[in-house]
């Protein structure tokens, strides 16, 4: 099964050390990395898509960062 997860941060190296710890952790990349202003916080805002291939069925209750 495949499962799906959406990373994001502030546009600092904590987004950059959040997306390199699902890689060593075997998520991989999907997609292009977003960009978008966080006008309420005057901040950029990173958003990555990673996927990852796990045995077993999905679950709603699944904590998918512990995968």
């Amino acid at each position: 099964m495949k499962i799906y997860r959406f990373l994001s941060e502030d546009d600092t190296s904590a987004f950059c050390h959040k997306v390199s710890l699902a890689l060593s952790k075997g998520w991989e990349l999907h997609g292009d990395p977003t960009y978008a202003f966080d006008a309420a916080r005057g901040v950029m805002r990173c958003g990555q898509a990673v996927t990852k291939v796990v045995p077993g069925e999905y679950h709603p209750e699944m904590k998918l960062g512990e995968q």
